[in-house]
């Protein structure tokens, strides 16, 4: 297991239900993913999967890809809290945190996750800005005279 990584089994202090927890990261965007025993209810920051992605279809199938592969897809209810960077950033950063949350709840899972590289951290991110610079690598025109 990476340095840094929380993903664990507990259970829910309010239901006593037993749930499995996957932190995912993409860009600057954190996800931490409890899934529960379910009807396939997902509710990302207090709001429905359809009502916090709006009408980008795009989105909920990357966050459905990993329960698509294991044949899970209204086997769980998530809760999932997500922070920081764009609505893009957000859902790969759900994607690898429901990944990590399955292996957790099957540990066979995991060759196939890994093999569909829903289990690599992706690290890219933006680069930062230089000094004397526009941007990361854009330099000022240059003028001859």
């Amino acid at each position: 297991m990476e340095a840094g990584t929380a993903t664990q089994e507990t259970t829910n202090q309010q239901s006593g239900n037993r749930y499995y927890y996957g932190v995912g990261r993409r860009k600057s965007s954190v996800a931490r993913v409890r899934l529960f025993p379910g009807q396939g209810n997902i509710m990302v920051n207090n709001r429905s999967l359809q009502e916090y992605f709006g009408n980008r279809d795009v989105y909920q199938t990357i966050i459905a890809e990993p329960l698509r592969l294991m044949n899970l897809v209204d086997r769980f209810d998530m809760q999932i809290r997500v922070t920081g960077g764009g609505l893009s950033g957000q859902a790969e950063a759900i994607r690898h945190a429901i990944s990590r949350a399955l292996t957790e709840f099957d540990a066979e899972f995991r060759p196939a996750l890994k093999q569909a590289g829903l289990l690599t951290r992706d690290a890219r991110v933006k680069e930062r800005k230089k000094v004397g610079l526009k941007r990361a690598r854009k330099a000022p025109q240059y003028t001859k005279r």
